[in-house]
């Protein structure tokens, strides 16, 4: 019975990845064509040699330096607002505040980076604050996620401990729940951040600013000297920020 349902499983599949290219009527015959092949390396070609003028390449660091401040603003800023949100997700305040800021965070999260750039722009114009705020937005809906599974998983006996010394609720949080916290939302944090700097690198495709606005620009004009080396950078720049963000993770982060 069992592999019968499998056979009926890939079949289904199969008819599934058929009815597909009917639909959309995909031609890969023009696709590995001659003159199609002729013209995909052409345009690789000319993408392998990227412009290094000091004009062009002073754009770049801007850009670069701009999507690394959208994607470390918006991270503290998320990381900021989510915790507030943790708290009453995590039950700390009653079930109504629990409700009501689980739906929050929900909303939050589900409106994926290049949406809440699109109404941020609307909203604040072209540039780096509505990148910076489109990827707060959605940022802090993830963490506050994560921080409040983490709130409902740490210990409470050290910060009753606390309060029934006489302690405030404040100071149970800080010297009771936060210490044993801590290493979890700032892996959360590091790891999100790693994230905001590629989404920062193409939020530019709606004008939200960075690397991604200059790419934008560069292909539009169907640059591919300049847009190979928008795309270097790009590479540059991620491997950058996740070989610190690891080096952090083992110096400060222990879990």
């Amino acid at each position: 019975m069992s592999r019968l349902t499998n056979v009926l499983l890939l079949l289904g599949i199969g008819a599934a990845v058929l009815a597909s290219f009917a639909y959309l009527s995909l031609d890969l015959g023009a696709l590995s064509s001659a003159d199609s092949l002729r013209q995909m390396g052409a345009y690789v070609q000319r993408f392998l040699e990227p412009d290094l003028s000091t004009k062009h390449l002073t754009t770049i660091g801007r850009g670069a330096l701009e999507t690394l401040a959208m994607s470390a603003l918006g991270t503290l800023l998320a990381a900021v607002f989510g915790l507030l949100l943790a708290l009453p997700a995590a039950g700390r305040f009653g079930w109504p505040l629990q409700s009501l800021a689980r739906l929050l965070l929900n909303a939050l999260r589900a409106i994926p980076e290049l949406v809440w750039a699109a109404l941020m722009v609307l909203a604040a114009g072209l540039g780096p604050n509505a990148g910076t705020l489109a990827l707060a937005l959605h940022t802090a809906g993830v963490l506050g996620r994560l921080f409040a599974e983490a709130l409902e998983n740490t210990p409470t006996a050290p910060a009753e401990a606390i309060r029934l010394q006489g302690g405030s609720q404040v100071a149970a949080f800080c010297y009771g729940t936060l210490p044993n916290l801590w290493p979890q939302l700032l892996a959360y944090c590091l790891y999100r951040w790693e994230n905001n700097i590629r989404m920062a690198s193409v939020l530019g495709f709606v004008g939200a600013g960075g690397l991604g606005q200059t790419l934008y620009v560069s292909l539009s004009l169907f640059q591919e000297a300049q847009a190979s080396t928008v795309i270097i950078a790009m590479l540059l720049l991620v491997f950058g920020v996740d070989a610190l963000s690891s080096w952090t993770r083992q110096r400060w982060v222990r879990v």
